[in-house]
């Protein structure tokens, strides 16, 4: 029977760090939990489609999206400590006997490709690179999908000593966590003093050929959202593509408030202090970020509110793109489906349900198929939109969920 999940267990408090002082402690949190709920059903949809579950469609919801885009966490463990991610003191990891092994990662990744239509693959964590494992487990990967687009979303500290294994073992590219690159601003926002093993990860990354290299950012405000312009700066110097993610109700303080988050629109203000941002014309695809081309100031796009480059001859910059998951929400769209590192099927980031495939996996008597039909009965009930049946963080109907972005898996 396949099972759900509410809750993730933990006990958590809010950080002092050694920047600057940080606020008294709320006291610890602590989390519920999980409990079981039965095997969801056909009749358990609410969208317009009530022909039910059926993996020879794919991972399609009662709404009619497809999933298509499988995110796997590797690991629960982290070695930075993100302020909108996680306590201090981290959290209560997982044993390695809890984690989905390196073969049964192969076996989800083959149903979920050759029976249920994945298309794209990023390996999350927590952090990818604290598993041990972790070549072997890609070179099996692409061993099995030579043309499968294998991504993986990393901090990079560390990932100088592996860039080029990865590489070599089939990693298409990475996308790299970056909020600041100012030293005792990114020390704030990540607990660590780590800056420079960052940078060398990233430089690895591109030597090793994992591009295009995107730079995922986080502007939390009042610490890093002025210095906006500054990452942006080093980004198009060094050619890679960065997107600003804004900040979600999933920080392990639960400390999130909606008047707290640097919307898309104060993040295009803010850099448009600096540059001249044009929307591009391409089809975002499911896509989460809305992508702009990026001009320097001093040109004739500037006098336009809308700029429109094509046929100025005016060359860009680059690129730069914007998540704008709280104020712009893109649910409609969604085309993920995500594995926690402990097996367990969210078929949105912002629900409290999950639905376990671990003991299916380790039950000698399931057949892939029986997976693939599990997979695709939790992937139907997925919510209209941020764990609810309409978006919006403030409304009565949402409920926090009750893990942390590193306990999920981005």
């Amino acid at each position: 029977m396949l099972s759900s999940y509410r809750g993730y267990h933990g006990v958590m408090q809010q950080a002092q760090h050694d920047l600057i002082p940080a606020p008294a402690s709320p006291g610890p949190v602590q989390l519920g939990m999980p409990a079981l709920r039965p095997r969801p059903s056909a009749s358990a949809a609410t969208g317009p489609d009530t022909t039910g579950p059926d993996p020879s469609r794919g991972l399609m919801d009662s709404f009619g999206r497809r999933a298509t885009d499988l995110r796997i966490s590797l690991i629960d463990k982290c070695n930075l400590r993100c302020t909108y991610c996680m306590p201090a003191e981290g959290l209560p990891w997982l044993s390695k006997e809890q984690l989905l092994s390196a073969e049964e990662i192969r076996r989800l990744v083959n149903i979920g490709v050759n029976i249920l239509g994945v298309r794209e693959l990023r390996l999350t964590g927590g952090e990818p690179l604290v598993r041990a494992d972790l070549v072997d487990i890609i070179a099996a990967l692409r061993s099995d999908h030579p043309d499968l687009p294998i991504a993986m979303t990393t901090n990079a500290v560390g990932l100088e000593r592996k860039a080029e294994a990865l590489a070599a073992a089939g990693l298409t590219r990475v996308n790299i966590s970056l909020d600041s690159v100012h030293r005792e601003t990114f020390a704030e926002l990540t607990r660590r003093d780590s800056l420079d093993k960052v940078l060398i990860g990233v430089e690895a990354a591109a030597a090793a050929g994992l591009t295009p290299l995107k730079i995922n950012a986080v502007l939390m405000r009042g610490i890093n959202d002025l210095q906006s312009p500054d990452l942006l700066e080093w980004a198009l110097e060094h050619g890679y593509e960065l997107r600003f993610i804004e900040q979600m109700p999933l920080d392990g303080d639960q400390q999130w408030k909606s008047e707290g988050t640097i919307s898309a629109a104060e993040t295009r203000e803010l850099l448009s202090t600096r540059f001249t941002l044009a929307p591009t014309q391409e089809n975002r695809d499911g896509a989460p970020a809305e992508r702009f081309d990026v001009f320097p100031l001093g040109t004739a796009l500037d006098a336009s509110p809308t700029p429109e480059p094509v046929g100025t001859g005016i060359a860009p910059l680059g690129r730069v793109g914007v998540i704008a998951s709280v104020t712009e929400p893109f649910c409609g769209d969604c085309r993920r489906t995500r594995l926690t590192a402990e097996g367990r099927v969210m078929s949105c980031l912002f629900s409290n349900e999950e639905f376990d495939l671990m003991h299916l996996l380790r039950d000698p008597a399931t057949t892939d198929a029986d997976i693939a039909q599990a997979w695709a009965e939790a992937m139907w009930v997925k919510p209209a939109a941020h764990g609810t049946d309409r978006p919006g963080f403030d409304l009565d109907s949402f409920h926090r969920p009750d893990r942390s972005m590193s306990a999920i898996g981005g």
